[in-house]
């Protein structure tokens, strides 16, 4: 996409690692070759400086500058300010992230109409997953705006949001303010005030394009801290502004007055923000403003707001704390009930929804909590569209930005929206290879397959009783009533079958097929896999190792038993290691100068991995029972199986019955890696196939057929 009109986005990253990911794919996916991101890490005590490394790696258009010492959001920003080149200039917080094509949206808009400032449109996201519209978004279009106007035309505006993220700044505009981010808290209302008096154009973009998280843990709108009175400094630097233009009207320099007192205020009067130690300092800081600031012909704002400045105006501290119950029942109560509204909104639409008819031909197809097409119900999706061609498959996707990453014409439905309820409420099928959320009760006559999504070497579901560490808060009769809507359970081998029935007890029936998403693997040619191996960039002469470790529940984050890079360097020019995190994890933290190691840990197809692998690594991860499918080298890493054992606990002794060698140290594992070191002989290849024997029996190309013969009407 070609627009005329240049883009960078400055990124402030401190201890988001969470978050960031999804921020990243919301501004790297769009179709701007001029986009310029500059993220900042801002000395970040978690992963988010290595997430930002590989990002980096795989887009040219994202730059990284890492800060030695921790400079705070506004610094952050101006450091990010300096590299910026672009025509416009985007401060987009790394929490938060952009809708699908908001990148593409704006850079249009900009090209339209090259204003001063672009304000966008945006929602609040809570915790929970609900979603606010922008409450302010009337004082833009009611009455209905010019494409282009100022402060002046609606003064109004400074009654909105202040922050900087859904202002979009030419950049030789913000350069001519002389203003910058102050230090601590509030940092940005420092420039956004200056931006909207001093714009000769200001535009709108009707779109929710922003999503801001609110109530996350460490927001400053969520956390109690003596540096909310960081606004006072940042009050003055807009009135030092202010004076150093004295063309502002008159009418605008009262409300920006008002507006700064009435934040000092609601700062004050939250619960949760100013400890209580220092409310009166806080307070006797807002009247100093207020002597200091109040311009001529400034007048109280009516009802009980007037009450509360003439009380701050007289410096009655006492009065003001005996108002201080009145004020906070119609601030708190409201914001309950409207998340509760939305709930109950929710449950009603979708109880709506469930009085009409079964859709007999629609089905619902999900993945791995909504993360997109993959695994077994992929696997079945495309069956049946060749077998059951009059049954139309949706698939269900968290964002909107998730379906890009869906094949050419398939059908989706972005979670918690309308059509979503309503077609959870109507499909006749639905195939998830976890389960669907718990609201999404099961109507008599539809259809649930539960396809799984690996070999169970670990414990699963009930099972887990004995392992209270791996089980977590696991609700046991939530469990339970998810299993009671399985109508079909898919199962790779009578082994798998056992242990499902064992953790998952239930009326459904068993469908013991194969999986269906080891049907391309064991169909798989010759020129699938040079194909595969050529989209990698892997030369056809080239070794490849794929490494898989598996998720380990005492470990938040991935922690790599293995020094990746050492074991690739030790193997030489002519292999390349494959790394893949489990996809509880974002990445598996190398960074980009890794020689040897490439980190496909984001890599949406895992059967593109196995194909282009001459050797599998794992530990304990159940991708051993689908590579063994293809009947090549499986080295298992164990170096710490009893552990693994007591926590998690296992179904057989892998150490008696593994798929080929078993490494329980790097230096085991790196000569049985090297050519002709063992990962390969008479003996690993028995092994291998006494282990295909009991796990891979029935993957013989035909799971998915299998499966949509028995639950599908086919033609």
């Amino acid at each position: 996409m070609s627009t005329g009109v240049s883009l960078s986005i400055v990124l402030p990253v401190y201890g988001v690692a969470d978050y960031l990911p999804r921020c990243l794919d919301s501004l790297l996916s769009a179709d701007l070759p001029s986009l310029q991101v500059i993220a900042v890490d801002d000395c970040s005590p978690d992963r988010s400086g290595a997430i930002l490394d590989a990002y980096a790696e795989r887009d040219s258009r994202l730059t990284v500058r890492h800060l030695a010492v921790n400079r705070g959001l506004g610094g952050a920003r101006e450091v990010g300010l300096k590299y910026a080149t672009g025509d416009y200039v985007w401060f987009v917080d790394s929490d938060d992230w952009l809708a699908d094509g908001a990148v593409d949206l704006v850079a249009a808009r900009l090209a339209e109409i090259r204003p001063d400032v672009l304000i966008t449109g945006f929602a609040r996201t809570f915790p929970d997953g609900t979603t606010e519209p922008d409450t302010w978004r009337r004082l833009l279009v009611e009455p209905p705006l010019p494409e282009v106007f100022t402060l002046a035309d609606r003064p109004g505006l400074l009654q909105m949001i202040m922050s900087v993220w859904n202002k979009v700044i030419r950049r030789e505009y913000l350069a001519s303010l002389e203003v910058q981010f102050g230090g601590g808290y509030y940092e940005d209302i420092s420039v956004t005030y200056p931006l909207l008096l001093g714009a000769q154009k200001l535009s709108y973009l009707d779109k929710d394009l922003y999503f801001y998280r609110r109530q996350r843990a460490g927001a400053i709108t969520n956390t109690a801290s003596p540096k909310h009175a960081d606004a006072f400094p940042q009050y003055e630097a807009i009135f030092t502004f202010m004076e150093r233009h004295p063309e502002i009207p008159a009418e605008l320099r009262r409300a920006v007055f008002d507006r700064t007192v009435k934040q000092a205020v609601t700062v004050l009067d939250t619960p949760g923000l100013v400890p209580e130690r220092l409310r009166e300092e806080f307070f006797r800081r807002t009247v100093a403003h207020f002597h200091r600031r109040r311009p001529a012909g400034y007048a109280y704002p009516k009802g009980l707001r007037g009450v509360q400045y003439r009380l701050v105006d007289r410096g009655a501290w006492g009065a003001y704390q005996r108002l201080r119950p009145l004020r906070a029942l119609p601030r708190t109560l409201p914001n309950t009930l409207k998340r509760a509204v939305r709930g109950a909104g929710r449950r009603g639409l979708y109880e709506t929804y469930r009085r009409l008819p079964l859709n007999e031909n629609l089905a619902v197809f999900a993945a791995y909590w909504y993360r997109g097409y993959a695994c077994n119900p992929a696997a079945i999706y495309e069956a049946m569209r060749e077998l059951a061609p009059q049954v139309k498959g949706v698939w269900v996707v968290e964002t909107a930005a998730q379906a890009k990453g869906l094949p050419e014409g398939v059908p989706y439905v972005v979670a918690n929206t309308p059509r979503y309820f309503k077609l959870m409420a109507t499909a006749k099928y639905l195939v998830n290879n976890v389960n669907f959320p718990h609201t999404m009760t099961k109507r008599s006559g539809s259809v649930h397959v539960q396809t799984q999504h690996g070999t169970p070497l670990k414990y699963l579901g009930l099972d887990l009783k004995s392992r209270p560490l791996a089980a977590g808060d696991m609700d046991w009769d939530r469990l339970l009533e998810h299993v009671a809507r399985w109508d079909y359970l898919v199962s790779p081998s009578p082994f798998a079958t056992d242990a499902f029935g064992r953790a998952y007890p239930g009326p459904y029936e068993v469908l013991e097929t194969g999986y269906p998403r080891n049907d391309r693997l064991a169909n798989a040619d010759a020129a699938e896999i040079a194909a595969v191996r050529e989209k990698l960039g892997i030369p056809a002469d080239q070794r490849v190792v794929l490494y898989t470790p598996t998720h380990r529940e005492q470990q938040d984050t991935f922690v790599p038993a293995l020094d990746i890079v050492t074991l690739a360097r030790s193997l030489g020019p002519r292999t390349t290691l494959l790394m893949r995190a489990h996809y509880f994890y974002d990445d598996a933290g190398l960074r980009p100068d890794d020689v040897g190691v490439v980190d496909v840990s984001a890599y949406p197809v895992v059967e593109d991995l196995y194909l282009a692998a001459d050797i599998l690594v794992t530990d304990y991860s159940s991708t051993m029972f689908d590579y063994a499918v293809l009947d090549r080298p499986i080295v298992v890493f164990a170096p710490d199986w009893d552990e693994y054992q007591r926590v998690r606990g296992t179904y057989f002794d892998l150490m008696a019955e593994p798929p080929g060698a078993v490494a329980s140290t790097p230096e085991e594992l790196a000569e049985l890696l090297r050519v002709g070191g063992g990962a390969d002989t008479w003996e690993t290849e028995k092994l291998r196939g006494a282990f295909r024997a009991k796990f891979c029996a029935l993957e013989d190309g035909g799971a998915a057929e299998r499966v949509v013969r028995r639950v599908f009407p086919v033609q």
